[in-house]
């Protein structure tokens, strides 16, 4: 390894969080949670992440407190007394760890699909009933029914508060509901929520508020977005910086704290002209800390075999292009995932320069909790 790695050991502070690095563990669906609650099993899987040096964990999608909010087997909940109990739990183990922790709020939208628990026979919900562009899934939304989810949204945010996380994290990325409202391929309406960038943007203005509103103003919140959706890798939502700009200036005024700006591959710009990429920009033009994402840590044989071209290097994935932009303050914080799920002590092993000893990601690993 060629670069000194001190721009990830860095502290972090904003507000009344103080994390010890930059490193996050990346939000992960497991599906280890029966009934939508997370058990033991889940508690000592994020406290082996943060007793290993991870300096914010950022969990699991957890699912808002609204009938049609989930989209898969045995993903916990953020509602309900024994799922909050079992978070507690998952709080209490990080921080004794020495660790920080967010949930991640989360509402599926039109990916649900009919049979999904708990109750079977809900549908998804989205803006107008698509799941994608010409692809008709679930029921449109109602202005009762937006209303409703920005509730369940603050709901979870003030629970969170109460039972002693850090912050928390909105997801509005990958396809799911609120990104549905911002996608315009998703987005059909002819209301207030449809229509321009802005008013597209409406939905998560709104629960960014609520939340704000419940948590006061020194409690984090952090917006996850995209650029790809599920859907459709290609997709965009803004297509040049000025863009980009319209789109995160509502979203500080209504009282976002820090983007997490997802990609798929962090070391690809966002915009022809410049190597920043998606996070990079967001700092710019928002004047906010940023999180990026993206590939870190894996390796050439992984990222080839799944979605990425044949042309990209093996160094690619590798760590010193990741200090440089973090010595250059591109953005702030970078989130790791799928290395993390496989080795809970790839922080250290990197740290302490034992990339040799550091376990490749097999996807056999998804069928298991460690």
């Amino acid at each position: 390894m060629s670069m000194n790695l001190g721009p990830l050991f860095e502290p972090f502070e904003l507000h009344n969080l103080k994390l010890r690095n930059r490193v996050a563990m990346a939000p992960m669906t497991r599906n280890f949670s029966p009934d939508g609650v997370p058990g033991e099993n889940v508690v000592a899987y994020y406290r082996r992440r943060a007793e290993a040096g991870v300096g914010l964990i950022i969990t699991e999608g957890t699912t808002v407190n609204h009938s049609a909010a989930n989209g898969y087997p045995n993903v916990p909940a953020f509602h309900g007394s024994e799922a909050l109990e079992g978070w507690k739990n998952v709080v209490d183990a990080v921080h004794e760890a020495g660790g920080a922790i967010f949930p991640q709020l989360w509402h599926v939208g039109a990916v649900r699909k009919e049979g999904t628990p708990p109750d079977p026979a809900v549908p998804g919900y989205s803006p107008s009933g698509l799941f994608a562009p010409g692809k008709p899934n679930g029921k449109a939304m109602t202005k009762e029914d937006i209303d409703d989810v920005i509730t369940a949204f603050a709901d979870a945010a003030q629970d969170a508060k109460a039972l002693g996380f850090d912050g928390v994290e909105i997801h509005g990325a990958h396809g799911y509901l609120l990104d549905q409202f911002l996608w315009e391929g998703t987005n059909q309406r002819d209301d207030e929520y449809g229509g321009s960038l802005e008013d597209r943007l409406r939905f998560v203005v709104e629960i960014v508020e609520a939340v704000r509103h419940r948590v006061g103003p020194d409690f984090p919140i952090m917006l996850r977005f995209s650029q790809w959706k599920q859907q459709d890798y290609e997709a965009k939502l803004v297509h040049s910086p000025e863009e980009l700009e319209r789109f995160l200036k509502p979203l500080v005024e209504a009282g976002v704290d820090i983007f997490h700006a997802s990609t798929r591959r962090f070391w690809e710009p966002e915009f022809e002209g410049s190597d920043l990429n998606l996070a990079g920009w967001t700092q710019k033009l928002s004047g906010k800390p940023t999180m990026s994402v993206g590939s870190v840590g894996l390796t050439e044989d992984f990222i080839s075999g799944t979605f990425a071209s044949k042309q990209e290097a093996v160094e690619k994935a590798g760590i010193d292009e990741l200090v440089e932009r973090m010595n250059n303050h591109e953005f702030e914080l970078i989130a790791v995932g799928r290395a993390l799920l496989q080795d809970p002590e790839w922080l250290i092993k990197v740290k302490e320069g034992r990339l040799n000893e550091v376990e490749s990601f097999a996807k056999k690993s998804l069928a298991k909790l460690y």
